[in-house]
């Protein structure tokens, strides 16, 4: 063979060779982008898998809508306020509901008159005093929650204190308890008593529309479902707000413990199980690491959504979702982007 025909041979297995290389990496599966330059894992560590996330409350977030249509006449809370449960944050427009209950307060003052006329003896004297003490502790149960809701509004306006506020919040406390006992002592009541008279009929019907005129003027007022953070006020007052608004009155989240809402390559969720310690990064703080720990792990697999712009398809990755709890967050805000390193257990004991 001549020394042409020999190099040529060579020249063609040399492309024979490339062509095969290239075809190999065009099938080579693909691991899901990172956020940003945080991904690249020193090299040090061995990491089992990683993902994006983003940061979020624990908690998650909360968005608080209202129960009813109306306009709001005030706005009691701004972003970062921190609330308790119960508490109001959007008092609603509700001078013909106040009316209403006035007159259903009035009907069952008239209805008890009508029916102290006629004495009772025995089970139906007891079922009577029980019914009356129920009522009473309903009353009283209310008066301490509108007491509750002043005392905060005092104090968002620098007008009142800590301690009266824990004062009214604990007179409720013992309010609803108070309830609880005389519901129970009116129950048993009413199982040893005879069938109710016509005007004690007309009189727990009375009091049934009070209860429901006060349960109507309640939705007006729009209270914190946990204790937390005001993350974000999207209303001011004379706006109408309805149950089905497309973006919330307000969102609310519990800052004390900040998780990641990562998105895991489904081809790795074996390597991942609850308790796994992680690390966390964040491109907004480069060089620096956030430790934790693998609360939950979901138990569906569905299309990604967290990958960035422009390098894949939100279709071409399904992932789990998992949610990994964070020892000591930092500044780390919520939405802000991170990438989750899932360590081994061997890795986290040295």
């Amino acid at each position: 063979m001549s020394k042409r025909r020999a190099a040529l041979v060579a020249f063609l297995a040399m492309i024979a060779v490339g062509g095969v290389l290239l075809a190999v990496a065009a099938i080579a599966p693909v691991k899901p982008a990172m956020w940003g330059s945080s991904a690249d894992a020193p090299p040090e560590k061995r990491w089992q898998a990683v993902a994006p996330g983003r940061v979020e409350p624990c908690s998650g977030q909360i968005k608080v809508a209202t129960a009813v249509i109306g306009v709001v006449q005030k706005v009691l809370v701004k972003a970062n306020d921190k609330v308790f449960a119960g508490e109001p944050l959007i008092q609603l427009a509700d001078d013909e509901l106040r009316a209403r209950l006035a007159a259903a307060e009035t009907l069952v003052a008239m209805r008890e008159r009508a029916r102290d006329e006629k004495s009772a003896t025995g089970s139906a004297r007891t079922r009577r005093k029980a019914q009356d003490a129920v009522a009473e502790a309903e009353r009283t149960l209310y008066d301490a929650r509108s007491a509750v809701d002043r005392a905060a509004a005092r104090l968002r306006v620098k007008g009142g204190s800590e301690a009266d506020l824990t004062a009214a919040r604990l007179a409720m406390t013992r309010a609803q308890n108070e309830l609880s006992t005389r519901q129970g002592e009116l129950r048993t009541a009413e199982d040893d008593a005879a069938l109710p008279t016509s005007l004690e009929g007309q009189l727990s019907i009375a009091r049934s529309e009070y209860a429901v005129a006060r349960a109507a003027l309640d939705k007006m007022t729009v209270r914190a479902p946990i204790d937390g953070t005001v993350l974000q006020v999207n209303v001011r007052e004379g706006e109408a707000v309805s149950p089905g608004s497309p973006q919330p009155p307000l969102q609310l989240g519990d800052l004390s413990a900040m998780c990641v809402r990562a998105e895991l390559d489904e081809r790795d969720i074996g390597a991942i199980k609850a308790g796994q310690p992680v690390t966390v990064r964040a491109t907004a703080f480069p060089g620096r690491e956030f430790e934790g720990s693998v609360a939950s792990v979901a138990p569906l697999i569905e299309p990604g959504r967290l990958e960035p712009h422009g390098s894949r398809g939100q279709t071409d990755i399904d992932v789990v979702r998992v949610m990994v709890g964070l020892t000591g967050s930092g500044e780390l805000t919520i939405g802000m982007k991170a990438d989750v390193y899932f360590r081994s257990v061997q890795d986290s004991d040295r």
